[in-house]
């Protein structure tokens, strides 16, 4: 099982002094530590105004997350020194326990820890004991099979559909060239992350999609029937088979995944396009 801790409005709640206190101990160079404190103490600026800020590190501010590990820095020593097996990132964390009862005595005392030794708070409702196939982190999560491996989650997987969607609509009109380019710089962005899943036939289902995604663009594009007859015999499909497929009354997604479209654009093609793959082999 897994204890999936979320603190709540982490970076709004640093405590300035407890963060101050914790980087004295290790720097002794005074204007180094009244420049962080300036940094902390800066003030936000809403609708114009400049508002003090008492507590809590800038979100966005290239210091705060270094600033956020040196807080939660306590957390972790406090979860190794009780055995822990844990994992944590900012202010998400995952400890991992044998039974759903251990799950909620460690939550229950880790939350005591976190309220009143580092005077934060955690995220009733983001947080859970759960089965570790239930939940997520850092957009992964793991399958309920033995031994347990790290899969992608689903909303990982529908955030990836939903911004593919986005690159590919035929309202960009921004030529053939640009498209491939942009997701040229998000498949190889993304398959970096999420390469590290111990499941790649989802990684093969979501390529074998991005293609099936750029058949309809394409077939789209054509626009009539005399267009798209043309075309496909100038690929080399079959009269007979390019006539039934131009003809046909059935949409463009169930169209791009014809045989037609098939031989007409293969996957030999889009790797020449230099469309990146998600399975490496």
């Amino acid at each position: 099982m897994v204890v999936d801790l979320d603190l709540e409005k982490f970076f709004d709640r640093v405590n300035h002094d407890r963060l101050m206190a914790a980087l004295a101990k290790r720097i002794n160079d005074k204007r180094l530590l009244k420049l962080v404190r300036g940094f902390l103490t800066a003030g936000v600026l809403i609708g114009g105004l400049v508002s003090p800020t008492t507590e809590g590190t800038p979100q966005g501010g290239p210091l705060s997350p270094l600033l956020s590990n040196i807080v939660l820095d306590e957390l972790d020593k406090e979860l190794e020194r009780r055995g822990h097996r844990f994992v944590r990132y900012a202010d998400d964390g995952n400890i991992y326990v044998r039974s759903l009862r251990a799950g909620e005595r460690v939550m229950a005392s880790v939350k005591r820890f976190i309220t009143e030794t580092l005077k934060l708070r955690v995220n009733d409702k983001k947080s859970a004991v759960a089965h570790p196939g239930d939940r997520k982190f850092l957009g992964f999560s793991f399958g309920k099979g033995e031994p347990a491996k790290r899969r992608i989650a689903p909303k990982a997987i529908t955030r990836f559909k939903k911004k593919i969607r986005e690159l590919t609509k035929r309202t960009r009109t921004i030529g053939w060239l640009t498209i491939i380019r942009d997701l040229q710089l998000y498949l190889r962005a993304w398959r970096g992350y999420f390469g590290f899943c111990e499941t790649p036939s989802i990684l093969a289902e979501l390529e074998q999609w991005v293609r099936h995604r750029l058949r309809s663009l394409i077939w789209k594009a054509w626009k009539n029937g005399r267009k798209r007859f043309a075309e496909l015999r100038k690929r080399g499909v079959k009269a007979e088979i390019a006539g039934k497929t131009a003809a046909s009354s059935h949409g463009p997604w169930r169209i791009s995944n014809s045989q037609a479209m098939h031989f007409a654009f293969p996957i030999k093609f889009f790797d020449q396009q230099k469309l990146p793959r998600l399975v490496v082999a």
